[in-house]
């Protein structure tokens, strides 16, 4: 009898995983994923994107608030899996993921044990890294602890962001998973515990939160370079435009830029123009030179039509 699956996830990147499932013949007998949520300026409930793929597909669907309710519970065990896959989920407590007879595994877009937690591809990135991939392993009842099955590495472009990344990823992790379903029906998974590393050696993907965005143009090029484009095109790394005089500041999203490293005397923060097509911000070791960015209440505009509005540059820093 073939595998019966139940499948968890949310956001777009496991939409591609529960596809790949599906054309190639496994039966999925339930979709998991998180509830609809208000979004946009009008606030109107928006459905997940793996709700939207699943009703297309005409599958099973719970919307669960709370993973312990009774009810929840017992539509699990209605579907009578043999087995859970989760992608891009939430923390499942033990009543969960102990049910199916062939297990729960999760697919992770790490290398474990790297860079466990809510965000491993913007971190990677933002921390300089030139390699990280996806990694499937058997949940327990920690984060990101459980027995490695498979993964598969990859390189990261000097000038890659985290959503090329994570489009990337989101390919290689399907594959990943139909292979790792493959095998767990095929009884040939071997899997292993994750090397126990020291605290020191362990590389974290902690949330990332409004602090994490912001940019300290103290620091050095490559710093500051790597924050831009770990966190973009979303959520996007963040400055202000204060002017001189009043102080009075506009918050900005910069959404791409490259990186100059040049000896200079200028204030961290300081702005250099031709006010036409250069934008340049004097940062610890250099320049970063803005691409695209997105003022507060506007839409996202490449430097030339931003500069198009921009008057009296020598009035303003970046802060």
């Amino acid at each position: 009898m073939p595998l019966r699956i139940v499948y968890m996830g949310t956001p777009e990147f496991a939409v591609a995983p529960l596809r790949a499932l599906l054309d190639g013949g496994y039966r999925v007998a339930g979709v998991v994923t998180a509830p609809d949520r208000p979004a946009g300026r009008g606030r109107r409930l928006q459905a997940p994107p793996v709700k939207t793929f699943a009703l297309d597909r005409r599958l099973p669907l719970a919307q669960p608030e709370r993973l312990r309710d009774d009810d929840f519970l017992q539509r699990l065990r209605a579907w009578r899996a043999d087995l859970f896959v989760v992608v891009a989920f939430r923390m499942l407590p033990e009543a969960v993921f102990s049910l199916p007879p062939c297990g729960t595994f999760n697919l992770h877009a790490s290398l474990l044990p790297h860079y466990r937690g809510a965000a491993p591809i913007n971190r990677a990135i933002m921390n300089g890294e030139k390699e990280t991939g996806v990694t499937t392993f058997f949940i327990d009842r920690n984060m990101d602890t459980g027995r490695l099955i498979f993964s598969e590495a990859t390189a990261i472009a000097d000038d890659e962001n985290a959503g090329q990344l994570h489009d990337r990823l989101m390919t290689m992790g399907a594959q990943l998973v139909l292979r790792t379903v493959d095998a767990i029906a095929n009884r040939t998974v071997q899997p292993l515990p994750q090397p126990d590393l020291p605290e020191a050696d362990r590389k974290t993907a902690p949330k990332i939160t409004g602090e994490t965005r912001r940019i300290d143009w103290h620091n050095p090029v490559e710093t500051i370079y790597n924050r831009i484009r770990g966190l973009a095109p979303s959520p996007a790394a963040t400055a202000e435009l204060q002017h001189r005089e009043t102080g009075a500041a506009t918050p900005l999203k910069i959404l791409a830029a490259s990186r100059e490293q040049a000896a200079h005397n200028l204030a961290p923060g300081t702005l250099c123009t031709d006010g036409q097509r250069s934008l340049k911000v004097a940062c610890g070791d250099g320049w970063i030179a803005i691409a695209r960015l997105q003022p507060a209440g506007k839409q996202a505009m490449d430097v030339r039509e931003w500069l198009a509005g921009f008057r009296r540059p020598e009035q303003y820093r970046m802060k």
